[in-house]
């Protein structure tokens, strides 16, 4: 893929951020020169430097050597925009304070930035979205002649460098040559690319998201379940699961979070009218899983005068994010009942109050366990 009359290949909007620093380095691994917009500063300086803003393994060495080779930059300049063949978008359809989406909010930022786009371009949805977000996409920059797609992403925290190129990956376009040209970009990552009208994109993504999120509410009842009447889900699990394929996929039992599972849950309840049954009874169940754990440790133990300490804030094991991190709901439950909680993560940075490991194990009396990190294990 050449440049052309384009200064460079790709620019990322939201370039800096857990989804697109990693598509960048690995774009620009396969040859192409990338941009990366955001507007986080220290994000953009921290890029900028060759440093990783957040833990992601095996991506400290290929940003580090793309940035000295200068096929990858950071700015917080939009007119970054302009310059590229291609421009994606990885700014995700948010949820307010009652769990309704905002679906306008992808639609403003491209409205924001239309003045710097260009015909010629192609333009790549890549977070999630509403349904139908890339329909009013596709309206907003039909006059600037740009060529639309959805090509949501698939990656875990932690795994993006490797899931980029191994998992196969789904691309929506409505036209011949934005299915073409999204197919191209891809094709350079992995051989496998699974075409979709971009509706059908739309809810791929959003029922991978819920799938999950309700066969992690499952795994949560049923540990509730075993625990009721005092025996271990844990050895239940591992036993049915022993060469037992139909059950292997059965999650362990814990907090099911981050930034992605409930919120596109609810997303989907939403364009289904609120008709989905399936998907509020696990947010009642997953949500609810802090005041359970809290509630069985009452029967046992005297809160009142009791230093609690919670170990790990992030909202899964091995990552270092706290977004919707359900150990930050348990901590708000425990401040309300024990004399005193305290708080730490081994790679959280973004919390000032989170205390060393050790000046935990020292002053608490009772220990819960909000992350499963591998430090934790003994």
């Amino acid at each position: 893929m050449t440049a052309g009359d384009f200064e460079h290949d790709v620019t990322i909007l939201g370039g800096c951020g857990r989804v697109g620093l990693p598509l960048g380095i690995s774009l620009a691994e396969c040859g192409l020169r990338v941009a990366l917009v955001d507007t986080n500063a220290e994000a953009v300086a921290d890029v900028q430097a060759g440093r990783m803003p957040f833990r992601e393994a095996d991506a400290d060495g290929p940003l580090s050597r793309c940035v000295t080779e200068g096929r990858i930059w950071a700015t917080e300049d939009p007119s970054a925009i302009a310059g590229a063949r291609t421009v994606i978008v990885v700014i995700g359809t948010p949820v307010d304070d009652h769990l309704n989406p905002s679906p306008d909010t992808v639609l403003n930022v491209i409205a924001g930035v239309r003045d710097h786009m260009r015909a010629g371009q192609l333009l790549v949805l890549r977070s999630t979205i509403y349904p139908g977000v890339t329909r009013l996409v596709e309206r907003l920059v039909e006059e600037l002649s740009v060529d639309v797609a959805f090509c949501p992403e698939r990656i875990a925290e932690g795994q993006a460098m490797f899931e980029l190129r191994d998992l196969p990956q789904i691309v929506g376009a409505r036209t011949p040559d934005a299915m073409r040209r999204a197919r191209e970009l891809f094709s350079l990552l992995t051989d496998e690319i699974v075409e979709l009208t971009p509706e059908e994109a739309e809810l791929a993504k959003l029922f991978t998201n819920a799938w999950r999120y309700i066969k992690f509410a499952a795994a949560n009842q049923f540990f509730m379940i075993a625990n009721g009447y005092g025996l271990d889900f844990g050895r239940i699990r591992d036993a049915l699961a022993y060469r037992y394929p139909r059950a292997a996929d059965m999650p362990k039992a814990g907090f099911a979070a981050g930034p992605c599972l409930l919120k596109d849950t609810m997303q989907l309840a939403a364009f289904n009218n609120n008709n989905f049954t399936l998907g509020h009874v696990s947010m009642m169940i997953n949500e609810g899983l802090p005041l359970y754990v809290i509630s069985e440790v009452e029967k046992r133990f005297d809160f009142n005068e009791a230093t609690v300490g919670l170990l790990g804030m992030a909202f899964k094991g091995g990552s270092d994010d706290i977004r919707d991190s359900l150990s930050y709901k348990l901590k708000r439950i425990l401040k309300l009942k024990a004399r005193d909680v305290l708080c730490t993560d081994p790679y959280v940075t973004v919390d000032p109050t989170l205390r060393p490991l050790e000046e935990v194990l020292e002053q608490a009396d009772l220990l819960v366990i909000g992350a499963p990190h591998a430090e934790y294990a003994e």
